[in-house]
């Protein structure tokens, strides 16, 4: 990579191109939308949400370029720009607030308004852009050469190669409506289920299963074989190891927190009463060992960043490219961001907790800047801060007697505005990246992302209503296993009812897979998840593997093959999700006689039902479509 002295971006400073249109922003605001929504069903059902900024930036070009038939690179990456920012805000939302609405289900004296879901991920948002921006001409300027940001980089390419973004597109939105149709018929019409499960007879405890579902063999693809088969790993451990162990030793027993015999309980009660303690232990061990491990990497990130804006260079440059927000609306809009959530009263915010998310959210906002620099967006560790400042404040707020459901409030509302910065953070960087790389106007794209914040945290005040309406957190529909571990993070600070024991020992196992030099979060995700989710993730990450070892040509070809696997996955998850709120939507609109249009498309009700046969068949379709796209695609080859 050039070093910043030299850099030339592709579009020089003297070239004056559309941005900021009518059409860059619209779209840019429905894919944010798109996206925003897509990643929240994601994470509510398996804890993770995946990158939008690529598949973002091809569909712009193939509504730009292909159907608009204009040309302006510019006005694709603020399309991106825009649209990325939706699935920050769903990852900081959708990891944390969850847990008010299961402590609502479960009688707990809390409250949640829609004001205040809203109020929490827009402001988040905002703070989360406007921090990043004093750090801008420190990280992605001077350090231009040294962090390479590679999300934001491999986003500057394929804006540049934008002559095949007809093609890329195409693919994203073959796999979109490939995994639409197949969502609605599994889970709308219910021709099949979309989950099959098996228990073993002699070998009491265990058992195996899938969920035959789009999202998840693309999210294995994406993710590739090495993270797949950690988390299938963690899978294998609990219900194929720990479960038939407690069967075995403790059939007889009663064992808090269960309160039937162990071999009275089926093979998913054995799993909801012990497994997820368990793994939500080695899923806290394994986010606070990623931070601790990010230490040293902190406070010397955090040092460098204050230094550089001490000696920043005050001279204004009349440069397009150097053109930032102004320093006076950045403290502006920062200060109306603390008044709404201060003036707002069921967030439960005031000044004091509002001191702690200027010290936390600064402090990780420029944490979080650097370190997506180095290692990626993907390796950022989110969750170890968000369960860092959970720990911190709830126990500011026991001592200083703020307890109960209240105190559980503030604290999940504190730790959601940290979330959403750190995550935007982490995205204003690879996107400012991208912009630095192609000749962006950054102050364009610092609106941009407050415009794109903006849209998706209304959006996501609507999803997250309609998904609990339809559905319900922590439910086997979605599981929101980031939700229920900050939930139990707090309640256990708070002095509640956890089973500790359980904890610990998943605690340990986390410590035992740190000591073996194995990344220790996938294995832990695997270990609190269902291994019905581990199973279709594994069979993309296989075929990825696959395709990744296969001879080719050249290098090019093999990249074109990747790269079409990767679109077409973001496709199948974005297609999931999109239908997934569709049928959310139809699970709570009635139509008279107590039955709503989920009811009456259902075809089990008309005894049709393809069963467990029906289920593999479709999923192995599924899963051909993803190698017609990639390595059959004679496309790729041209």
């Amino acid at each position: 990579m050039a070093n910043n002295k030299d850099f030339k971006p592709y579009i020089s400073a003297d070239q004056v191109m559309p941005e900021v249109t009518a059409t860059s922003v619209i779209l840019g605001v429905l894919l944010a939308v798109i996206f925003g929504a897509a990643n929240a069903y994601l994470g509510l059902r398996v804890g993770m949400t995946v990158s939008a900024s690529i598949p973002a930036a091809v569909i712009s070009m193939g509504v730009i370029r292909m159907i608009l038939k204009k040309d302006s690179i510019l006005e694709n990456n603020l399309v991106q720009t825009i649209g990325s920012a939706g699935e920050s805000v769903a990852a900081g939302a959708i990891f944390t607030l969850p847990a008010i609405f299961m402590w609502i289900e479960e009688g707990y004296d809390v409250t949640l308004s829609v004001v205040a879901i809203a109020v929490v991920s827009i402001c988040g948002g905002l703070l989360g852009v406007l921090f990043m921006i004093p750090l801008r001409k420190a990280l992605i300027v001077k350090e231009h050469g040294v962090l390479p940001y590679p999300e934001g980089t491999a986003c500057a390419e394929v804006l540049i190669a934008g002559e095949e973004g007809g093609n890329a597109a195409g693919t994203v939105f073959a796999g979109l409506g490939i995994a639409a149709a197949f969502k609605f018929i599994a889970d709308g019409l219910k021709l099949f289920p979309s989950e099959i499960s098996y228990s073993f007879k002699s070998y009491k405890g265990s058992g195996v299963g899938m969920d035959t579902l789009p999202a998840l063999l693309g999210v294995g693809y994406i993710c590739g074989a090495r993270i797949s088969s950690y988390m299938m790993a963690g899978g294998i451990l609990a219900w194929l190891v720990i479960m038939p162990l407690l069967v075995a030793f403790g059939a007889d027993a009663t064992i808090f927190p269960a309160t039937v015999q162990i071999s009275q309980m089926t093979v998913d009660e054995v799993w909801s009463s012990y497994i997820r303690y368990i793994g939500a232990g080695a899923v806290a061990a394994g986010g606070i060992i990623s931070l601790v491990k990010s230490l040293p990497l902190i406070v010397k990130t955090f040092g460098e960043n204050i230094k550089s804006l001490k000696n920043s260079d005050k001279t204004a440059s009349t440069l397009r490219t150097d053109k930032d927000l102004d320093i006076k609306v950045i403290i502006l809009i920062i200060a109306a961001c603390l008044v709404v959530l201060v003036a707002v009263p069921s967030t439960h915010i005031n000044i004091g907790t509002a001191l702690l998310i200027v010290i936390f959210g600064f402090f990780f906002a420029t944490v979080s800047s650097r370190m997506v620099g180095l290692v990626g967006s993907s390796n950022n560790p989110v969750s170890g801060m968000a369960i860092a400042t959970l720990i911190i404040t709830t126990v500011i707020l026991k001592a200083t007697g703020v307890v109960g459901g209240l105190g559980m409030t503030i604290a999940i509302m504190i730790g959601t505005v940290i979330c959403i910065i750190a995550a935007i953070a982490g995205d204003t960087s690879q996107d400012l990246k991208t912009g630095y790389i192609i000749g962006s106007t950054p102050r364009n794209q610092q609106i941009g992302e407050i415009i794109g914040v903006i849209a998706a945290g209304l959006a996501m005040t609507g999803v997250m209503v309609l998904l609990n309406n339809a559905w319900g957190f922590g439910t086997q529909e979605l599981p929101a296993p980031q939700a229920t571990l900050m939930k139990l993070v707090v309640e256990g600070v708070m002095g509640g009812n956890l089973p500790w024991n359980l904890v610990f020992v998943g605690v340990f196992i986390a410590v035992v897979i740190e000591f073996l030099a194995i990344p220790v979060l996938p294995v832990a995700i695997g270990l609190y998840l269902p291994i019905h989710l581990s199973v279709p993730i594994m069979i993309g990450g296989l075929i990825r593997y696959w395709l990744d070892h296969k001879k080719y040509k050249n290098d090019g070809d093999k990249d074109k093959v990747t790269t079409a696997g990767i679109l077409y996955s973001s496709g199948l998850i974005a297609g999931e999700g999109l239908v997934g709120i569709i049928l959310a939507v139809f699970a709570v609109i009635s139509v008279g006689n107590g039955n709503t249009i989920a009811d009456v498309i259902d075809l089990t009700a008309r005894g049709i039902d393809l069963g467990s046969i029906g289920s593999l068949v479709f999923f192995l379709l599924l899963t051909l479509s993803l190698i017609k796209f990639t390595v059959w695609n004679k496309k790729n080859y041209k």
